[in-house]
């Protein structure tokens, strides 16, 4: 229920990648798919009433302004420092062909995937599942927004290392989320704030051209 989404979606990828499918072609079975899995199986999982929305827009907008923050501070070339980029975290450049950034119904679907489904699966995952599972195997009977030090730190540093070049500013959504998450005990607060802040970077991305922040 809460991991089932993340799995198809992270499977997915790696079958796009290594068989080297048309992203044009890939990405909407694979938004199918997982939108499929949300509806059949997670549904029940899904709260969707934030308790307090205007924070969580607040933070979502925070969380963009970090993510940003770096390349927009000390210049374009930042994520491409040793640090983070080198075989083990890859490199900030874009997976998107040419082509595809013209191709606007692709866009819009991937604009879509990035604000309305991806913080709904990785919140589920991430801080509804993972962040009470390693407190508790038994997960459900770990209140949501509990806390314990090695879950908190070790969810936040596997979601920045799901993020590859950009681990840094990863890491610091995750604190923010993780956080948000502890604070409200909403999982519908977080996944509103993940959504303003993958909506607000993909219009970045989309106006400004910056189509390094879609790997």
């Amino acid at each position: 229920m809460y991991v089932a989404p993340f799995l198809v979606f992270v499977t997915l990828m790696a079958v796009e990648r290594s068989i080297a499918l048309p992203a044009g072609v890939f990405y909407p079975i694979r938004l199918g798919a997982v939108l499929l899995t949300l509806g059949l199986v997670s549904w029940p999982a899904i709260s969707l009433r934030a308790s307090a929305p205007w924070s969580s827009i607040g933070v979502g907008i925070a969380v963009f302004l970090v993510w940003i923050g770096p390349d927009v501070l000390f210049g374009p070339g930042y994520h491409h420092f040793w640090l983070f980029s080198n075989p083990v975290t890859g490199s900030p450049v874009s997976s998107l062909r040419p082509a595809l950034r013209q191709q606007w119904g692709f866009l819009a679907i991937r604009t879509i995937s990035c604000t309305l489904m991806v913080p709904v699966l990785e919140e589920l995952f991430w801080r509804g599942w993972l962040m009470r599972w390693l407190i508790n195997r038994e997960f459900l009977k770990v209140p949501l927004g509990a806390y314990a030090p090695s879950a908190f730190w070790a969810v936040a540093l596997l979601f920045a290392s799901e993020h590859g070049s950009f681990w840094d500013v990863g890491l610091a959504a995750g604190i923010i989320y993780n956080w948000w998450c502890l604070r409200t005990k909403n999982l519908a607060d977080c996944i509103l704030a993940h959504a303003v802040t993958n909506g607000i970077l993909s219009a970045y991305v989309l106006y400004g051209g910056q189509w390094q922040y879609w790997l």
